[in-house]
């Protein structure tokens, strides 16, 4: 039952972590987005068009991820520190 308490996080930390994963998904997902344009600039100025577009479309499909499993697991991580916060009031 102790390991229980120590483990158990507060509705604002809840909060709080479900705001960072959101933050850390959309920093990936810019990350991802920028190494993606300049690949495909790289690829471009050395004449391999095909390779260009390539890279570009890697970049926008991988940022797109980071940030849709970033905003998934923070909303889910919000929503239960909402849930702890409402069931405290009551």
């Amino acid at each position: 039952m102790l390991a229980a308490c120590v483990w158990a996080q507060s509705a604002g930390s809840d909060i709080g972590h479900g705001a960072a994963s959101i933050g850390t998904g959309a920093a990936k997902g810019a990350g991802n987005l920028a190494k993606g344009a300049g690949m495909g600039a790289l690829d471009l100025v050395t004449l391999h068009p095909i390779d260009a577009a390539a890279s570009a479309g890697k970049g926008a499909v991988l940022a797109g991820k980071d940030v849709t499993v970033g905003t998934a697991k923070g909303t889910g991580k919000i929503g239960r520190g909402i849930g702890k916060a409402i069931k405290k009031l009551f």
